[in-house]
């Protein structure tokens, strides 16, 4: 059995090593709008009854237009999760997989947990005709890299040409619209594309995604997925959602944004990559950045294939960005050697 990959919002597990109440600390961990949008009315039939053709096909369509798909309709389905569990189903027999990296540990972690043989690739030109399926992140989780579509449709024609599908993961596409192949699958059979909608809505719990792709390969997800994936209240609040303006929620991600570069870059840190609601940042002694955070009781995302990282998601308020400045501060101070660690005891485990 593969190793778990370890993944932001451990709020609970990072509270039981390092104290304080679960709703005290701030969870910078993760890539999710911190300020989640307020939920339209939901009939209470949706509640009560299975999801009915016209809900399902009512979403859809919504998510035709938000997503720009040029006439196709998305597929609902529980959390992009759920797609991804199901993808070593797509590769043909005695292919491998390329997958662009470093990015999204789950793409790799369940590919090689059904069998399959994985190359980390970072650039098209190493896709050959012995990879029978490609992954992208684009923009990428965690390094924000990003191709043009061009790119992606490049990378696509080669593993047509080889018989081979391309996946596209673009769920921190939201504020980079630009990026998006998903108005490109019509025209590309072999081409898939995963989207998030619980990151930019700041509804993750919802479990919530859409799949873009010719029939075929979504009549196969649906399939795979069984009847009824998607709740009634997830399609009634995501097509409410996506048929409404989105500009505000937009401009307000991006405000949080620019108030968290701030607080970094005030405090020294080099930022090298993120998308609108995360930043990457390196530093030498990452780990104990990380475990200082944690004793401020600030969760914060740490990698284990690269001990230089950390990915610093936004805080809801200005009052979350000076609570990261102050323990940033502290933690200027501490190596500089002016100030005595609190007490000058560490506490047990990590976070």
């Amino acid at each position: 059995m593969s190793a778990p990959i370890v993944h932001g919002g451990g709020i609970t597990e990072a509270a039981a090593r390092f104290g304080g109440r679960f709703e005290d600390w701030l969870d910078l961990s993760t890539g999710i709008n911190p300020r989640p949008v307020a939920l339209p009315p939901v009939p209470q039939q949706a509640w009560h009854r299975l999801p009915d053709k016209l809900t399902i096909d009512s979403a859809r369509a919504a998510a035709a237009s938000y997503y720009s798909t040029n006439g196709v309709q998305p597929l609902p389905v529980p959390g992009t999760q759920s797609v991804i569990q199901l993808l070593p189903r797509l590769v043909p027999a005695g292919r491998r997989v390329a997958v662009f990296g470093p990015t999204y540990g789950e793409y790799t972690r369940v590919l090689m947990a059904a069998g399959l043989a994985v190359d980390r690739v970072e650039r098209a030109e190493e896709l050959g005709p012995d990879h029978g399926l490609a992954v992208v992140v684009n923009p990428n989780n965690p390094t924000g890299r990003a191709f043009q579509p061009e790119d992606i449709l490049a990378m696509a024609a080669v593993m047509k040409a080889n018989g081979g599908v391309l996946v596209v993961d673009e769920a921190f596409g939201d504020l980079q619209p630009d990026l998006s192949v998903a108005g490109h699958v019509g025209a590309n059979d072999n081409l898939v594309v995963f989207r998030s909608f619980g990151k930019f809505f700041g509804l993750a719990g919802l479990r919530l995604g859409f799949v873009v792709a010719d029939d075929a390969v979504l009549d196969a997800f649906r399939e795979w997925l069984g009847p009824w994936a998607v709740s009634g209240p997830a399609l009634v609040i995501s097509t409410a959602l996506m048929s409404g303006e989105t500009e505000t929620i937009a401009a307000g991600i991006l405000e949080r944004r620019a108030g968290l570069d701030a607080v970094l870059d005030d405090a020294g840190l080099k930022r090298v990559g993120g998308t609108g609601l995360f930043v990457l940042v390196e530093h030498a002694d990452a780990s104990a950045l990380h475990r200082h955070l944690c004793e401020a009781q600030i969760l914060t995302r740490k990698f284990d294939y690269d001990a230089r990282w950390l990915r610093i998601g936004l805080a809801p308020d200005a009052e979350g960005d000076q609570r990261l400045a102050d323990a940033l501060g502290r933690w200027n101070a501490l190596r500089a050697g002016d100030v005595a660690r609190p007490g000058d005891v560490a506490r047990p485990g990590e976070c």
